[in-house]
């Protein structure tokens, strides 16, 4: 499988910590945030990993090379400045990604999770499937809620959970766009319209995660890591 890790965002609420370094390049105890997912995807058997990049693009290629060290080969999928959103910054990969379905994660999250647990097939009819949490209390509404092992609105739902920015996708689910085209697209749209047609999956995972938004979520986390 192929995996792809949002390293675009400007990381604005992160600031003055991001004015100089990109938020994935961020370090959480031993590792950067970033470096975290690679040596996990690498545990897993992912060989290929596309990283996109907007701001401070450069630094980002510099620090992680072509991979080799996390035993991966890294493709870099440059954005203009501002980014592309994340819709429009996976249809800019697509090229890169191949055929079959790959996985999708936020470069500035951390998570225990091991990777040996996320899916790697998407059934008859499903196009996606995003990994879930119970909502942190900077989210305290969520964003999602799950019926019938399918994705769903969370204000219709007893229960609602937060998008743990982990997904499984085929690249159909992008079909409306062609492959490589440079446009900004935000993913919750294209979320909404698959979710009501049931096209997407998703579960719920119990292991640490963590948004890491803001100086001081990322000092708790150092915290924690030692």
């Amino acid at each position: 499988m192929r995996a792809m890790i949002l390293a675009a965002g400007r990381g604005q609420r992160m600031r003055p910590l991001t004015d100089d370094l990109p938020k994935p390049l961020l370090r959480a105890g031993r590792h950067s945030l970033i470096e975290y997912h690679l040596f996990k995807l690498a545990q897993v058997g992912v060989r290929e990993v596309v990283v996109n990049h907007a701001w401070l693009g450069d630094k980002i290629e510099k620090y992680l090379g072509d991979g080799s060290r996390y035993g991966i080969k890294i493709h870099y999928s440059p954005e203009p400045e501002g980014g592309l959103e994340t819709a429009g910054g996976i249809i800019r990969a697509l090229p890169l990604l191949g055929t079959e379905p790959f996985w999708v994660i936020n470069g500035d999250i951390y998570t225990d999770l091991d990777f040996h647990a996320l899916p790697q097939q998407l059934a008859s009819g499903i196009d996606a499937h995003l990994l879930l949490v119970d909502n942190p209390p900077h989210h305290p509404h969520g964003d999602f809620a799950i019926h019938n092992g399918l994705l769903a609105e969370s204000e219709a739902a007893q229960k609602s959970y937060t998008f743990s920015g982990v997904g499984l996708y085929r690249p159909q689910f992008f079909s409306k766009y062609a492959a490589g085209e440079e446009l900004f697209l935000p993913l919750r749209p294209l979320l909404n319209e698959a979710m009501q047609q049931q096209r997407i999956s998703a579960s719920v995972f119990s292991q640490r995660w963590v948004d890491v938004g803001t100086p001081e979520r990322l000092a708790e986390l150092n915290k924690e890591l030692g």
